[in-house]
């Protein structure tokens, strides 16, 4: 019983969320391309918005996705203290789009080299011989974290 309240809430919740937009894609078609905004939980400066094609009859959504990041308040040095640094960076964001273990995640990955946050969408199950991606960026330049992210290579040459 508690498993079936739990999952009609995440449902009612899930339903409550409004998109940034929704764009139809026809009268003959039960398609839409669907944009939200998601802020990177770690970064609050930083917004993602995500268009991925959302299917309302279908058992499952097509896996193109489209991202962009951008800058959309400070990014500062305590924000990026608690990131992962690793190649693999992690998920800040995952949602489930089909009921056959099909999700739709973003990674956030910290390029050393450039300073730049890289943000990549991606579908968890290959289609047509494809996992489709997209990379969208945000490069800490002129940004109050910029020192910090400079401190952090100057560290790893010693």
């Amino acid at each position: 019983m508690k498993l079936l309240v739990t999952l009609v809430l995440a449902v009612a919740l899930t339903a409550c969320t409004e998109d940034a937009g929704k764009v139809s894609l026809g009268l003959f078609t039960t398609k839409d391309v669907i944009i939200k905004a998601e802020q990177d939980p770690k970064i609050p400066g930083v917004t993602c918005h995500i268009s991925h094609i959302e299917a309302d009859l279908d058992f499952s959504d097509p896996s193109d996705m489209s991202i962009a990041c951008r800058q959309t308040g400070p990014i500062l040095p305590e924000h990026l203290d608690g990131i992962d640094l690793s190649n693999n960076g992690e998920v800040i964001f995952r949602e489930s789009k089909s009921i056959l273990l099909k999700s739709l995640k973003v990674r956030r990955i910290f390029d050393k080299k450039t300073n730049t946050l890289m943000y990549l969408s991606y579908s968890t199950k290959e289609t047509n011989g494809s996992h489709h991606h997209a990379l969208s960026t945000v490069p800490l330049y002129k940004t109050e974290a910029w020192h910090w992210a400079e401190t952090l290579k100057t560290n790893a040459k010693n």
